[in-house]
């Protein structure tokens, strides 16, 4: 079976919604090493750090599971637009934190913020994951390699948008980096919307917002497995890792800060750009055009388990060394970076399934869905990453992704039952 070439139409409307979405994950990245940065430099500790974020991934959960009906009764574009708005009136209204606030006003802010940002973030996700469904070509493998082109790229960018925001944060600091960044987006906003080509759905009326539940067992049990899989990699991401680092690199003085912050983003850029890539790879290293889904199915079983292995031996070398040296921080980063490739796979595999468990008439519905079991999984992530740090240093947070990734495995074994 041959592939059918996409309609003009479709493919232009599928760059324009891909280059708006590489415009949010630039930004979205580069404003989570602002804060990140920004309020440990401030002196917030591990779980106040994780606070910041908290609301963010709850926002992500309560979106998805409006926005996939949203979409379906009101259209993919005003759900993108507004995605794309409302994370500019996030990084305006950052701007007007101010430093003499008390710190539990503070955090109260920052969180509120973030939770916009959240919101923002999901939007202009299900509408772009959406939109590949509706938008890629019939055939053997191109499903697969549509969403793993998009999925692959975001994530690149995002990387990029992690050393973009640790640079900005030490060349121009905290309020110019957000205010050059709002009207960067705004411009691709306004581009974005006056050149939309046709090719998305409009909306339909008489959706019913309970019709979000997905009844297939499938993509059920692939949201459980997403839930722990994208765990496992926020609790040591998020908090335990960039703090890791700074206490190895910064001496605590101005040029120390900055040499980590650097360090920091410049590693965070690395592994979601490889991250990424992989991502984009995963058709091709895997095979997908010429391969059953049951076969694919077993893949996502295999590869989970594969996974499982990286986090529990970085925890025990963390734990037995006997003081952090240039040697652990180095095998650590390679470490890491060997988890990034083989989650990228991990989620390529996860990011396919879902299209292709769902139908074009559910799809908006399932694929918020299941990315309402993602964002589950960053906010279980996001919180116990400040926990377990707080608790047992980097050798907790790894041992808790282990963990975390054997329930992801449970969830994958029930695929295709």
């Amino acid at each position: 079976m041959t592939d059918t070439p996409p309609a003009r139409g479709a493919l232009q409307a599928y760059v324009a919604v891909t280059a708006a979405y590489w415009a949010f994950m630039l930004t979205d990245g580069a404003l989570r090493m602002l804060v990140l940065l920004h309020f440990h430099t401030l002196g917030f500790s591990p779980v106040q750090l994780a606070y910041l974020f908290l609301l963010y991934e709850v926002a992500g959960i309560l979106t998805n599971l409006c926005a996939g009906w949203i979409a379906a009764r009101f259209g993919l574009t005003k759900t993108l637009y507004a995605g794309l708005a409302l994370q500019v009136l996030a990084l305006l209204a950052l701007t007007r934190l101010d430093p003499g606030w008390a710190l539990g006003t503070s955090v109260a802010y920052v969180m509120a913020v973030q939770g916009a940002s959240g919101v923002a973030k999901d939007l202009a996700k299900m509408s772009s994951k959406s939109a590949v469904k509706l938008l890629a070509p019939q055939g053997n493998g191109s499903l697969f390699r549509w969403v793993a082109l998009l999925t692959g790229s975001k994530n690149a960018v995002k990387g990029a948008g992690f050393l973009l925001g640790a640079g900005l944060l030490a060349l121009a600091g905290f309020t110019a980096s957000l205010l050059a960044m709002a009207g960067v987006l705004a411009v691709i906003l306004a581009a974005v919307a006056w050149r939309m080509p046709e090719g998305l759905p409009k909306g339909r009326k008489g959706v019913k917002f309970t019709d979000v539940f997905s009844r297939n067992p499938d993509i059920n049990w692939l949201s459980f497995a997403r839930v722990f899989l994208f765990g496992a990699r926020d609790v040591w991401f998020v908090v335990g890792i960039p703090i890791y680092f700074y206490a190895v690199l910064s001496d605590g003085s101005a040029a120390g800060d900055r040499t980590a912050f650097f360090a920091i983003g410049s590693f965070m850029a690395v592994w979601t750009i490889l991250y990424g890539a992989m991502q984009a790879l995963a058709p091709k290293f895997l095979g997908a055009a010429t391969r059953p889904q049951g076969q694919i199915i077993a893949a996502t079983r295999h590869w989970v388990t594969a996974l499982i292995a990286i986090p529990l031996i970085l925890a025990l070398l963390v734990a037995l060394a006997p003081t952090p040296a240039p040697w652990l921080t180095a095998t650590l980063a390679l470490g890491l970076l060997g988890f990034g490739a083989l989650f990228a796979v991990n989620s390529a595999l996860h990011s396919y399934l879902i299209l292709a468990f769902t139908s074009g008439a559910r799809v908006t519905m399932d694929v918020g869905f299941y990315y309402m079991a993602n964002a589950a999984g960053r906010l279980l992530g996001t919180l116990l990453s400040g926990l377990s740090y707080q608790l047992g240093g980097l050798p907790a947070c790894l041992g808790t992704a282990a963990l975390l990734l054997g329930l992801s495995r449970v969830g994958a074994g029930r695929l295709g039952k």
